[in-house]
C-alpha cells in the first residue's frame, strides 16, 4: 500500500446539476450536522432510561448508525450510486406481483429457490445446500454468533475492520478480542497465527476487501488463519465484486477447510442495499446448524423474490461495478495528487488521510453538502465511489478545505 507523506442515474447517463445551493437555504445548520456527526455510534434519540432491566453489559451502549443527514452528495455508507435500470425495476415489480396474491402463506422459510440462484451465481460447483441467505449479511453475522458464540464463549478480529462484528459479538454475549493489523493495514499472518494460538477464539473474523480500509487479503494469510483456528472462521467478503483483477476469492477454499465460511451480500455490487440480502457459502452442515437459531420465515416472500429478480438480470448491476471500480482508481490518484496518504482499495470507497483534525475536514467538507465518513484510525476519512458528478463535488468540496487547513497551518 502507498502511504505519501500527509500534506445518480447509471453509467453514462447524464448526471444532475448539483443542488448545493437549495441544501444551504433548506435550513440546515452546523449545530444540526455537528449534532450528526459521530462515525459508528450515531442514532437517533435520547439515552436508554434508568428504569429499563437492560442487561448490565450493555449499559450505556449506544445503536451503530452511519450519520443520515439530508445534503446534495452523500458518499459515507459505500451505497452504489446507481439505481436499478427501468427493465430491472420492472423485472422486480413482476417479481412481487407474481408472489402478492400469496402473502397470506408463509414465504419458503429455506429460500430454496434464491438459495439456488445464488449458488449459481457464485459458481465453483456449488449447490444450494452450500449457501444461506438472511436479511443483510449482518443478519448471516448474527447467526454465526449465536450458533457459535454466547457466553464464555470469544471472538477474534483484526482492526481496523468492520465495526458491526464486535458490535454483534456484544449483543450476543460472545467476548470480543481485538487483534491489530500492520501499520500498512495489512495482516501479517505471523502475527494472525500467533493471537489465535494466544486467545483460542471460537470464532475468527477476516474481512476482505477490508472495511474501512480498503485492501484485499492474499490467499495465504486467509489459509494461515484456517490452519490455526481451533474453530469457525468468518470471512466477510462484502465488496468481493469490486476487487482489483487478479485478487483470488477464498471461495476456493471452502472444499479444504470445512469451518471457514464466507460472507457475501447483495446491498453493494447488486445495488440491494434497500432490500436487505445478505448470504453466506459453507459446508452444509455450518448451514444445517444456523437452522437452530434462525428466526422462523426470517426471509419474506418479497425479498427472495427482489432478489431473485435482480440475480436473473445480474449483468445489469455487475456493469455498475466496472463503472464504479474505475471511479475509485480515479479518486486514489487525485487524492495521492493532493499530497494524502492513500490506502490501496479493492472496495467501492477510499481511506484517506492523515489529518491532524479529521473531524474539522469532515465538518467542513459537509458544509459544502458532501457528506463522507468518519470511521477507522484516528485522522483518516472513508469516502464511497460515486457517480462522475458527486466525484467532481466531492473534489470541489476538499480542495478548498485542504487550502484552508494548509494556510492556517502555515500561520
Amino acid at each position: 500500500m502507498s502511504r505519501p507523506a500527509a500534506g445518480a442515474g447509471r453509467p453514462g447517463a447524464e448526471d444532475p446539476p448539483s443542488h448545493r445551493a437549495s441544501w444551504r437555504a433548506s435550513g440546515t445548520t452546523r449545530r444540526s450536522a455537528s449534532l450528526n456527526a459521530s462515525g459508528t455510534t450515531h442514532r437517533e434519540g435520547g439515552q436508554i432510561a434508568d428504569w429499563l432491566p437492560l442487561r448490565p453489559d450493555l449499559a450505556g451502549r449506544t445503536a451503530y448508525g452511519a450519520p443520515q443527514i439530508d445534503v446534495p452528495v452523500r458518499l459515507n455508507t459505500n451505497e452504489n450510486p446507481y439505481g436499478p435500470s427501468a427493465g430491472l425495476v420492472r423485472a422486480i415489480a413482476d417479481a412481487v406481483a407474481g408472489v402478492a396474491g400469496r402473502l397470506n402463506r408463509y414465504p419458503d422459510r429455506d429460500a430454496v429457490a434464491l438459495r439456488t440462484d445464488l449458488a449459481a451465481y457464485l459458481g465453483r460447483g456449488l449447490s444450494w445446500r452450500q449457501v444461506w441467505a438472511a436479511n443483510g449479511s449482518n443478519e448471516v453475522i448474527q447467526q454465526l454468533l449465536l450458533a457459535f458464540g454466547g457466553p464464555g464463549r470469544s471472538a477474534l478480529g483484526f482492526e481496523p475492520s468492520y465495526s458491526m462484528h464486535p458490535l454483534t459479538a456484544r449483543a450476543t454475549a460472545t467476548a470480543w478480542l481485538s487483534g491489530a493489523r500492520d501499520g500498512d493495514f495489512g495482516l501479517d499472518p505471523g502475527r494472525a497465527v500467533q493471537a489465535i494460538r494466544d486467545q483460542r477464539p471460537e470464532l475468527v473474523f477476516l474481512t476482505s476487501p477490508n472495511n474501512p480500509t480498503g485492501g484485499a487479503l492474499p490467499l495465504a494469510v486467509i489459509e494461515a488463519v484456517c490452519d490455526a483456528a481451533p474453530g469457525m472462521v468468518v470471512l466477510d467478503e462484502a465488496y468481493a465484486e469490486f476487487a482489483r483483477d487478479g485478487t483470488p476469492s477464498a471461495l476456493a477454499l471452502l472444499p479444504r477447510y470445512r469451518r471457514l465460511v464466507i460472507s457475501r451480500t447483495m446491498s453493494k455490487a447488486f445495488a440491494l442495499a434497500g432490500a436487505r440480502v445478505g448470504y453466506l457459502a459453507a459446508d452444509p452442515a455450518v448451514i444445517e446448524a444456523l437452522l437452530l437459531v434462525r428466526l422462523p420465515y426470517h426471509l419474506s416472500a418479497v425479498t427472495q423474490a427482489v432478489a431473485r429478480a435482480a440475480l436473473a438480470h445480474a449483468a445489469e448491476p455487475l456493469a455498475t461495478v466496472q463503472a464504479l471500480r474505475a471511479e475509485r482508481d480515479r479518486l486514489v490518484d487525485w487524492l495521492r495528487g493532493q499530497g494524502l496518504a492513500v490506502a490501496d482499495s479493492d472496495a467501492n470507497f477510499v481511506l484517506f488521510g492523515e489529518f491532524g483534525d479529521a473531524h474539522a475536514i469532515w465538518q467542513a467538507v459537509l458544509e459544502r453538502g458532501v457528506l463522507i465518513r468518519e470511521t477507522g484510525p484516528r485522522g483518516w476519512l472513508r469516502v464511497t465511489a460515486g457517480t462522475p458528478a458527486e466525484m467532481g463535488a466531492f473534489r470541489d468540496a476538499l480542495l478548498p478545505v485542504l487550502a484552508g487547513a494548509r494556510e492556517e497551518a502555515r500561520q
